[in-house]
């Protein structure tokens, strides 16, 4: 799946498009994993609340302030976007029961653009449970 974002640090809700291809699958059973290969970008769980989501900026922030001197600066000056997509992780799995993903009332699946704006690719990946 492809994503173009728009501004430096980003959430996307993503999880109507992983909907769809769990639907499409057919699999009534399984496991989706939700991924993304890029570095400086992570798949989170999470509640879709606009201060809720702010607050995660803001901690992130907190926790990696741009510009902090990081080694890695001089090359291309997005250390922080590397560490911030560390602490975040890279994927997520959700099961799939009854042909339905298994999130809580309030989860949604994001991509998360930590050094945009740039065209991104999630990775949805289905595996049938066969036992």
């Amino acid at each position: 799946m492809r994503i173009d974002t728009n501004r430096a640090v980003e959430l996307i809700d993503i999880t109507d498009d992983v909907l769809a291809e769990v639907y499409k699958s057919s699999i009534q059973n399984g496991i989706c994993l939700v991924s993304t290969t890029h570095t400086t970008t992570a798949i989170i769980i999470n509640e879709n609340e606009p201060g809720l989501l702010s607050d995660m900026f803001n901690l992130l922030n907190k926790l990696v302030p741009p510009g902090a001197g990081y080694n890695h600066d001089p090359i291309d000056n997005n250390a922080d976007s590397h560490l911030r997509a560390m602490l975040l992780g890279s994927s997520e799995t959700v099961p799939i029961v009854d042909g339905k993903l298994v999130l809580g009332t309030w989860q949604r699946i994001f991509f998360v653009e930590l050094d945009g704006p740039r065209q991104r690719k999630v990775h949805i990946t289905l595996v049938k449970n066969v036992g």
